[in-house]
């Protein structure tokens, strides 16, 4: 009886060894996926190892195109007399209480946008400088001259003798959705030519680092690492196309913590088109003042809509009264573009010069109209300032 026991037990075993054979092999050895439904008359239900698609995790495309069109930009400051004497006293008995400030040195990155030398960077990485110079990626240099530059939103337009020079394309900034990959190319500390990768973390996002009258921050938050030197290189999607020039960094140290943000690129399009045609940018006016809404506000305000812009005053004879927009509306749309908060509004606002028409969509006491906005410039007119 013990025998046969013994007997059974063992072709249980070799049976049970020879199923997680077959098992194995047909799992790990040959990659194939399992089959654990083999009812004929039903659908054939599979597992088996994740699939990964290569393509889109695949950044060398994206690099190899940019690498090329991202320059090193380099700048030279003269020195300069600093006094904290009295004018009078100084005048008569000499300056007793200067100092002299050296001439230094700086840099940053740039774009190449055109074949025929035209780069954009930021005003930051250029700002004041008596010099400038441009190193490209095969490591030519060339002296470059500003064509232009805009505080407002922190664009410089450069312009180098050179032809035939690798440039990126704009993409499209307005169709970047949260969560999708970038890569962010620069020079950070001097190392040039490097790339970073990350995704899209947030959009229309303000920091408050720009101070100037009309300013627009409505910029792409990514996690792609972005350090000093980095500043006006660029931000490009998985096709290689420019969606955004890297800007600045949230940081307590100076260096990369986590988050960096760029100038979305349907505003670098509009700023240098206006550089290069008129000198300087033309910015359409709304003449409106606005907050953000939130449920505490709608509350305060006693309105149930929490979505779009909320419009407290507009200015005498601007474009948004002579549409006919009045303090209490809500505007959800600029065009075609939903707009959410401030910093899209602004954005969607900036793409537009005096004189331009655009339809606005509002809400006012809970019913939906739409107006037509005629921009002016920041003078109250509708032509262009030269």
């Amino acid at each position: 009886m013990k025998a046969k026991n013994l007997i059974i037990t063992g072709f249980i075993a070799i049976a049970a060894a020879f199923g997680s054979v077959v098992v194995y092999s047909a799992y790990f050895d040959n990659n194939q996926t399992i089959v654990i439904n083999q009812n004929p008359n039903t659908p054939v239900q599979t597992v088996g190892l994740l699939d990964i698609n290569t393509e889109s995790s695949n950044f060398t495309h994206a690099a190899e195109k940019s690498i090329n069109a991202v320059v090193h930009v380099k700048t030279m400051y003269k020195g300069v007399v600093y006094s904290y004497g009295d004018p009078l006293l100084d005048f008569f008995f000499g300056n007793g209480n200067a100092y002299y400030k050296p001439p230094s040195a700086g840099s940053g990155s740039g774009v190449i946008i055109s074949p025929d030398g035209y780069i954009v960077t930021n005003n930051h990485v250029i700002d004041n400088a008596t010099e400038i110079q441009v190193v490209l990626n095969d490591n030519r240099t060339f002296s470059a001259s500003l064509v232009g530059s805009d505080p407002s939103t922190d664009i410089a337009v450069l312009k180098i003798s050179e032809d035939n020079l690798p440039f990126l394309q704009y993409g499209n900034s307005d169709e970047m959705k949260i969560g999708e990959w970038v890569l962010a190319v620069g020079n950070p500390f001097n190392l040039t030519s490097t790339v970073t990768a990350g995704i899209i973390s947030a959009k229309a996002r303000s920091i408050n680092i720009l101070s100037q009258q009309f300013a627009i921050e409505s910029f792409i938050q990514t996690d792609a690492a972005v350090n000093p030197g980095n500043s006006g290189g660029a931000l490009v999607n998985i096709n290689g196309e420019l969606i955004g020039i890297n800007t600045a960094i949230a940081s307590q140290t100076g260096s990369f913590m986590g988050y960096s943000f760029a100038i979305p690129v349907n505003i670098v399009k509009k700023v240098v088109s206006d550089i290069k045609k008129y000198g300087k940018v033309q910015r359409g006016i709304m003449g409106v003042n606005i907050i953000d809404l939130n449920a505490e506000i709608a509350e305060q305000l006693e309105i149930e809509q929490i979505n779009g812009v909320y419009v407290t005053g507009t200015s005498k004879g601007g474009a948004a009264e002579n549409a006919g927009i009045e303090a209490g509306d809500i505007i959800i749309a600029l065009g075609e573009i939903k707009v959410n908060n401030v910093p899209e509004l602004q954005e969607q606002a900036s793409k537009y010069r005096p004189g331009d028409k655009i339809q606005v969509t509002i809400i006012r006491k809970g019913k939906t109209k739409t107006m037509d906005l005629i921009f002016k410039n920041e003078k109250g007119e509708t032509g262009v300032i030269r």
